[in-house]
């Protein structure tokens, strides 16, 4: 089987590098997996993604699928239920912070059409394309990233500072940060694409 080159963060831990590979970068409209993403990647603050990628499936099944409508009726009981399960990070604040994300979810959803309207909005509907030639040349944060965050945080929405908003846009493809040599960012963006913004 062919080499591949990948961005170095991939490693080689198989969960890592089929995330990488199939996810990471590739845009993502899906309002149930733009939460699922939100949630994540809000609960990886202080953690390594490796760590919430190896919990994801008990996320899903403590979640309900990350159905928002159903996360947005949690109560004060289903909380400490969350709080008593292994499979996840068991951190009040970021629990307590998923549901009440997914009753805001909800609301910009409903003035919006969908949250994947209001989110994409920011970029007019088509991924940044960056032209990083290593990993240490990727920010942690951008202005873009900046201002979502501010503007999400206006809405009350938890655990949405900057850099978790950056990844969070990298995660759902807003951003696409494949470094040059990549063969993922050689197959979604072609050897003669150019453009982009950095």
């Amino acid at each position: 089987m062919e080499e591949r080159t990948r961005c170095s963060w991939a490693g080689d831990t198989p969960i890592y590098v089929d995330y990488h590979d199939n996810e990471w970068g590739r845009p993502t409209h899906d309002d149930r997996e733009l939460f699922e993403l939100l949630v994540l990647e809000g609960a990886q603050a202080g953690l390594s993604w490796l760590t919430i990628l190896k919990k994801r499936e008990a996320y899903r099944e403590a979640f309900d699928g990350f159905d928002p409508a159903k996360v947005a009726r949690y109560d004060e009981a289903r909380v400490e239920e969350l709080m008593a399960n292994a499979g996840i990070v068991r951190n009040r604040r970021k629990i307590e912070a998923a549901v009440a994300n997914a009753e805001l979810f909800l609301d910009v959803a409903r003035e919006f059409g969908s949250f994947d309207t209001f989110i994409w909005g920011y970029v007019d509907g088509e991924p940044v394309v960056n032209h990083w030639e290593t990993q240490a040349d990727v920010p942690a944060t951008t202005p873009l990233s900046d201002r979502i965050s501010k503007d999400l945080k206006k809405r009350g929405f938890k655990f949405v500072g900057s850099t978790i908003v950056y990844a969070y846009m990298q995660s759902i493809g807003m951003v696409n940060d494949h470094v040059a040599d990549c063969f993922v960012r050689r197959e979604m963006v072609g050897k003669s694409s150019d453009e982009g913004i950095s």
